[in-house]
């Protein structure tokens, strides 16, 4: 891949499911799989039985991989939806926010 268009620590917006416009910070980006994890969407439960580390049991809330095609980057003007396009600023190659025009890293 030559450029990554969402990274780790990105905002992000939920475009479509049982989340749709809900924003979150992406925790892991996992591009073989097209899968990314971000924090507090598409929460999945895991109901645990007592152990000996963890006698109380419990219910786990964890998040689940949602697929890449899911989500957009959040312009960091408004937060809204936008698509990332990438230019040359000085030598480095950044990422920059087609909605605003705003550069997202760097």
């Amino acid at each position: 891949m030559a450029g990554a268009k969402i990274k780790k620590g990105d905002n992000v917006v939920v475009r479509s499911g049982k989340d749709k416009g809900r924003t979150g910070t992406v925790l892991q980006v996992m591009p073989k799989d097209g899968k990314v994890l971000v924090d507090g969407i598409n929460v999945a439960t895991r109901h645990r039985k007592p152990t000996q580390e963890n006698p109380q049991g419990g219910i786990d809330r964890v998040p689940a991989p949602m697929p890449i095609s899911k989500v957009s980057v959040a312009d960091p003007k408004d937060g809204k939806p936008t698509r990332v396009r990438f230019e040359e600023k000085d030598g480095k190659k950044v990422r920059v926010a087609v909605k605003s025009g705003e550069t997202i890293d760097g």
